[in-house]
């Protein structure tokens, strides 16, 4: 006979598996509309990036832009598949909830998303063109620049999903404090660490240079201080 514990840990084991097959079907079946969508996209990226700048774009490999469109393609992807995954995801979740805890991660998805949206949105139109500018001041009549594609996309790619992650950070302080995990208190005795914190991670995240560095590091820290003000004022739990 079959111990009940056993049963529930089957039980879980396979939600777990439909839970994760239905979230890479999903991708799957939305990868192939995407792709074609996709030069579209990367042209749209390249002149919000460029913006004023004359400068010609350059591919080096046959093969080049397919795989930047094909990346392209799976950031779509994610994307547009995220509230069906985040829905499956959160079926598998709910039960082991309790009804508090279910309130309040229903309160936070939409401000995440938002946050996540707004951070990509900030990093795609006012950093990424100021970052292009910095490097066109190097220009001299002896010193041309020649910017491949390649390395364009693949850093608006991933400084994108850096910046629209490091925008949690309200959220993240917010309900550090008001879960009584971390003290208000102490936080906000603590800032000079979670700034020295914040300049080392956006060292790592970022291109080797102080510019981009400090693009990512002011607006996080000032997210932090938003973070701190709410989580003084409103209770989550």
């Amino acid at each position: 006979m079959v111990d009940k514990k056993e049963e529930t840990l089957i039980e879980h084991l396979e939600a777990l598996r439909t839970m994760l097959i239905r979230c890479l079907l999903s991708l799957a079946i939305g990868l192939g509309p995407i792709f074609f969508i996709t030069p579209y996209v990367m042209d749209l990226l390249i002149r919000v990036m460029m913006a004023e700048n004359e400068v010609t774009l350059n591919f080096f490999s046959p093969m080049e832009v397919f795989i930047l469109q094909l990346k392209i393609a799976l950031v779509l992807d994610i994307l547009f598949c995220f509230p069906y995954m985040a829905r499956e995801v959160w079926r598998f979740v709910a039960p082991a909830l309790y009804q508090n805890e279910q309130d309040f991660v229903k309160s936070i998805v939409l401000t995440s998303s938002a946050l996540f949206i707004i951070g990509v949105l900030f990093c795609l139109f006012f950093i990424l063109p100021m970052v292009i500018r910095f490097g066109l001041s190097f220009v001299t009549e002896s010193i041309k620049p020649v910017f491949g594609i390649g390395n364009i996309v693949s850093l608006a790619l991933w400084l994108s999903l850096v910046f629209g992650a490091m925008f949690q950070f309200p959220l993240i302080t917010y309900a550090l404090i008001r879960s009584d995990i971390v003290g208000y208190e102490t936080m906000k005795s603590k800032r000079t660490y979670i700034f020295v914190g914040i300049l080392i991670i956006s060292g790592l995240l970022t291109p080797p240079d102080i510019i981009s560095q400090l693009l990512l590091t002011i607006p996080t820290y000032g997210l932090f201080e938003i973070g701190l003000f709410f989580g003084k004022r409103k209770k989550i739990l």
